[in-house]
């Protein structure tokens, strides 16, 4: 008797896990929609439904009348998520700025904080200190979403510890070496989840571009470091679970140029910011890589290599090269049909692409199956975010809302 409990319980989180994901992915549908989508039956799907409904997860809206004269009859009930069941905020961490969202169940943007990082932030604040400051600025300018915040996610650069609550190494000046997850769950009284950007960048092209969604992508970050995120037949994969690639620490060269993880030769010396402005200037290698890189004077220096400046086009020349080999060693393992070069690099991407080309022409798996498709997507930022709040809001799909029990309320924190 208990094994039967025990499996109907299971069919029916299963069930209800199945339509939140359908509503996640496909946004707002209707019931017969629904069930196509989930293979559910139309009886199943309607008695979830009724669940969700009651417990004020979803909610119905009713389509527009449509105008082309195909449409009869009744206009389509859509059921989709009820905006205010819950929220999550976002914290958004790299070497120039934070970026804090707060973010509602139906994926909606509420309120974003972006606050400048510099090189003292983290010797003046404590991480722990300057999360959590940040976490409850978001509270108090929206104090409706106070009860139902459910979870807080960070997006970070560097290597993850091994349970996850703060990180071994970041190029971000003194915010390695703490428990800055930890304390934050701690002191907010949320469950708090790291993620690496690289991871996001994956898993945000996969939501952003539908196109993408099931195909292998390598997404490339460039930028104030090079990072690599990858998607093979629409599943995300990396070094762990935790995290992504270190696309940008692989050895390019080796005793080469000095990168800002302290190594010698790695991608990231050459294809960084800081790296292509130290070729364009003839710096030495060995010289400490620049703490940031101002984005105007990256444009400029783009700026001077499409005019055909040689200084300036044999460091985009050498940081094409760099990706251009790192991806050539990466493809001897995988086989992306997509690169996807994100972030303030993507800028220059035909100023890389003629080498990026030559190494991959270079390497056995291109001669025999082709280059893959090297596309451009300016804007980092969209993807780590879209990839930070699907991430974050499946999570809560899954683990909150689909285990919830019938006749159950969302409880609300007080």
């Amino acid at each position: 008797m208990t094994r039967n409990v025990s499996d109907s319980d299971s069919v029916r989180r299963q069930n209800r896990g199945l339509i939140l994901s359908a509503l996640r992915s496909g946004g707002p549908q209707s019931r017969t929609g629904l069930a196509g989508v989930t293979g559910l039956s139309h009886a199943s799907v309607t008695a979830i439904m009724q669940d969700l409904l009651a417990q004020r997860i979803v909610e119905e809206l009713t389509s527009s009348e449509r105008t082309d004269g195909r449409m009869r009859g009744r206009p389509a009930t859509l059921v989709g998520f009820h905006r205010g069941a819950a929220y999550v905020a976002l914290l958004e961490v790299d070497v120039n700025r934070l970026r804090a969202s707060l973010v509602d169940y139906s994926g909606v943007l509420v309120d974003r904080i972006e606050t400048a990082i510099s090189p003292s932030t983290f010797a003046q604040t404590t991480p722990s200190e300057f999360f959590t400051l940040h976490l409850e600025s978001l509270r108090e300018r929206t104090p409706q979403a106070a009860q139902t915040l459910r979870r807080v996610a960070i997006s970070v650069q560097g290597i993850l510890s091994s349970d996850s609550s703060g990180l071994k190494w970041s190029p971000i000046a003194g915010l390695a070496g703490s428990s800055f997850a930890h304390d934050l769950a701690e002191n907010s009284g949320l469950p708090v989840s790291l993620y690496k950007r690289g991871r996001l960048l994956a898993e945000g092209t996969r939501w952003l571009d539908p196109a993408l969604h099931d195909s292998s992508v390598a997404t490339v970050f460039v930028g104030s470091t090079v990072a690599m995120g990858l998607s093979l037949h629409g599943h995300i994969t990396g070094r762990s679970e935790g995290g992504a690639t270190e696309f940008g620490h692989m050895n390019h060269v080796p005793n080469g140029a000095l990168c800002r993880c302290g190594m010698r030769g790695c991608i990231e010396a050459y294809a960084a910011d800081y790296g292509i402005l130290r070729t364009s200037y003839s710096v030495p290698e060995t010289t400490p890589p620049a703490p940031a890189v101002p984005a105007q004077q990256f444009e400029a220096l783009i700026q001077r290599a499409e005019a055909g400046d040689r200084d300036a086009t044999h460091g985009f020349n050498l940081a094409g090269r760099a990706i251009g080999y790192g991806l050539s060693r990466m493809l001897a393992m995988f086989d992306p049909t997509h690169i996807l070069i994100v972030g303030p690099g993507a800028r220059a991407l035909d100023l890389f692409r003629p080498e990026i080309e030559a190494a991959l022409s270079s390497s056995l798996v291109c001669n025999i199956n082709g280059l893959p498709k090297i596309l451009a997507h300016p804007d980092e930022r969209e993807p780590i975010f879209r990839g930070l709040m699907m991430k974050t809001l499946s999570a809560l799909d899954q683990t909150d809302f689909a285990a919830l029990e019938s006749g159950s309320s969302v409880q609300r924190r007080a």
